[in-house]
């Protein structure tokens, strides 16, 4: 077995691994694993608790005998299924949490069969912690180009556009598996925190610092997730981008892309009535009668004026002065695209 240190997030394209082998329980590759990563828990989540109480409650020595057991018995059905078509030539890297036990174990066995193991030293703790210390403990290397607009201006297809073109782009709302709005929520359930914050230094990491990363301006919450400290900071800093487009167009736009929630009715009804804090009944009432009559381009606008517009003016007016605004008036793909196109022919 050949022990490997990760010194940065580059190395890990660097590893020359042919699989990341996740080897901890479910529950613990759900809150957040390396990138790329395949879970073949060697513990399920029942099995790792049990061992843990017997461990604590009883004898170390009988949890580590009858955790052996179930890991030799995990292995060999791992071996059985997802590993069973697997060349002599492969190259898997293992971890666990702290490259301990569950990994070790592992790691021997597929060693003993044959094949070239990696075994990542520290486990997923070492991986965790030039996670942090990118997105917590020093400050955003990259050049941030915040995208800021009232709702329904189409900042995120405007990234979308960006991408296509080749420019750096975080898109935040992706990550995050929300498009950062009370309506926000989507179909997907949200990655926990840690993988959030996984899903971001990944995406940062290749990047250029002295070239552009486009970012659409959000809260430091999306949906329940919270943007780590040192991004937060860059964000609220950088160079800014307003995007303008008329009530009209952009109560148009809203409509098709909220057409999950426009499609479900009492879901549409609980989030109207989450606004209920914020404004007169009757005006939640209104909101609820335009949704029954599915006149969703009037709520849409109604939304826009009422609730979205003034929140987004406080917030403009203590953010940094924009270095272009961009007046649209249609947000359909041509225009997106030939915005994102003068953009980066602008701004390099």
């Amino acid at each position: 077995m050949t022990p490997l240190t990760l010194t940065s997030l580059t190395d890990l394209a660097a590893l020359g691994a042919d699989t990341i082998i996740d080897v901890r329980a479910p529950a613990e590759f759900a809150e957040d694993h390396l990138p790329g990563a395949m879970n073949l828990p060697v513990l399920t989540d029942a099995q790792r608790a049990e061992v843990g109480t017997i461990y604590k409650q009883e004898s170390p020595f009988d949890a580590r005998k009858i955790g052996g057991a179930l890991v030799a018995h995990n292995t060999a059905l791992h071996l059985q299924g997802p590993l069973s078509g697997k060349q002599g030539d492969w190259q898997p890297l293992v971890y666990c949490w702290r490259g301990g036990q569950r990994s070790g174990a592992f790691a021997t066995i597929l060693d003993q069969v044959g094949w070239r193991v990696h075994l990542l030293k520290g486990g997923y703790r070492s991986y965790r912690k030039l996670v942090v210390q990118s997105l917590y403990d020093t400050p955003l290397a990259h050049r941030l180009i915040v995208i800021e607009g009232g709702t329904g201006t189409a900042k995120t297809d405007l990234l979308t556009h960006l991408a296509a073109q080749g420019a750096q782009t975080l898109d935040l709302e992706a990550l995050a598996a929300h498009r950062g709005s009370l309506f926000g929520a989507t179909a997907d359930p949200q990655p926990a925190q840690k993988l959030f914050e996984s899903r971001i230094a990944a995406t940062l990491d290749p990047f250029d610092p002295q070239k552009p990363t486009w970012v659409e301006a959000e809260s430091s919450r999306i949906g329940e997730r919270t943007l780590p400290p040192s991004l937060w900071a860059a964000m609220q800093s950088a160079s800014r981008v307003e995007i303008k487009a008329p009530t009209a167009a952009r109560a148009d736009y809203l409509s098709s892309a909220y057409r999950d929630l426009t499609a479900d009715p009492d879901l549409l009804a609980t989030q109207i009535n989450k606004l209920s804090p914020y404004h007169a009944a009757e005006t939640i009432s209104g909101w609820h009668i335009l949704a029954r009559a599915q006149d969703w381009t009037a709520l849409a606008e109604g939304l826009i004026t009422a609730h979205y517009d003034p929140r987004y003016t406080k917030s403009a007016a203590r953010s940094a002065t924009a270095i272009r605004r961009v007046e649209l008036e249609r947000l359909d793909p041509t225009s997106l695209q030939r915005t994102a196109k003068n953009l980066i022919a602008e701004i390099s």
